[in-house]
């Protein structure tokens, strides 16, 4: 095993070596203790030690294990990376740690010739009324193995849900902490997230830019249709536009405006650099329109008022 390079295995063995020390040389007594003439009460004390010795060697090997198996599970099925999650898989190992040296002690105890049915009995009531008053504990713990498994954010994260708006700085075994955007820390625990409906922003692959710009009524055919075509041909040639999907068309006619709807997306899904694109897109337009003699529309209302001469006339 040494010759192999995995430090998996190396916590594998390392954690079985002791218990497998004393094991073999339990084994090794039981061997011997065929070819000794004990006195036979002194037979059965030896007989039921080394069978009690085996127990617990066993129980202790197995013990052990539970860390290395559980971190391997967690390399194998989680890949993120983050010290929560090796956190959540230790406690889990650690819960399985304690049953089994319940389940093993109660063997040894049954061995050795005591009832444990009445303890068990006692155990499962006690079990009852500890996940009556924890359920909200355990459906986070729950909760937490669905974020892990499903990873719908990492940490770095910017989410939107029902109740919270910010960048995630930490996943618990609890609750997990995001930094909404007002610098403040807002705990929102597992099981509420794991049944939202979750926005994931950092997730983006590019970030849309959607608007209308009302031209006035004064603008004419021959205008609208030259404007158009700057602003294609503007982000046709835009380097930060994603060139997968641009509509720029002349779509309605508003109360107070000719509307021309554009709709494309940035390369960039970071919000500064995004802001910093969409201004640059805004004065490009602004100037296309200034460079085709016209201007951009506001709400207006044109009033008619009929004077006493021409009442007089009708």
């Amino acid at each position: 095993a040494k010759k192999i390079d995995s430090s998996a295995l190396d916590n594998f063995l390392n954690s079985i070596k002791r218990p497998l020390d004393i094991l073999f040389i339990l084994v090794g007594l039981v061997v011997a203790k065929t070819f000794l003439d004990l006195p036979f009460q002194v037979n059965d004390i030896v007989q039921q030690g080394l069978r009690v010795g085996i127990a617990i060697s066993i129980i202790w090997g197995m013990v052990n294990l539970c860390e290395p198996i559980a971190l391997s599970f967690k390399n194998i099925f989680f890949s993120t990376k983050n010290k929560s999650s090796d956190e959540m898989v230790i406690f889990f190992a650690k819960i399985i740690r304690m049953a089994i040296i319940m389940l093993g002690l109660m063997v040894v105890f049954q061995d050795l010739g005591y009832d444990v049915s009445s303890f068990l009995a006692s155990l499962g009531l006690i079990g009852m009324a500890l996940a009556l008053a924890a359920k909200d504990t355990v459906a986070n713990l729950f909760g937490s193995l669905v974020i892990f498994g499903d990873k719908p954010f990492d940490i770095g994260h910017w989410i939107t849900s029902e109740d919270v708006d910010g960048v995630v700085e930490s996943i618990g075994i609890r609750s997990t902490r995001v930094r909404t955007f007002g610098d403040a820390i807002v705990s929102v625990p597992n099981a509420k997230l794991a049944n939202a409906n979750i926005l994931n922003w950092s997730k983006m692959r590019k970030r849309r830019i959607k608007m209308t710009i009302g031209l006035t009524y004064s603008t004419t055919k021959k205008q609208i249709e030259s404007i158009l075509k700057d602003i294609r041909s503007m982000v046709d040639n835009h380097p930060d536009i994603h060139q997968s999907r641009k509509l720029i068309y002349f779509n309605e006619y508003q109360d107070s405006a000719l509307g021309i709807f554009c709709y494309f997306f940035t390369k960039t899904t970071v919000w500064a650099e995004y802001m910093r694109v969409k201004e640059d897109i805004n004065l490009k337009i602004m100037s296309i329109v200034e460079q085709n003699n016209s201007s951009f529309a506001f709400p207006t209302r044109t009033l008619h008022i009929k004077s006493d001469a021409d009442e007089a006339i009708d």
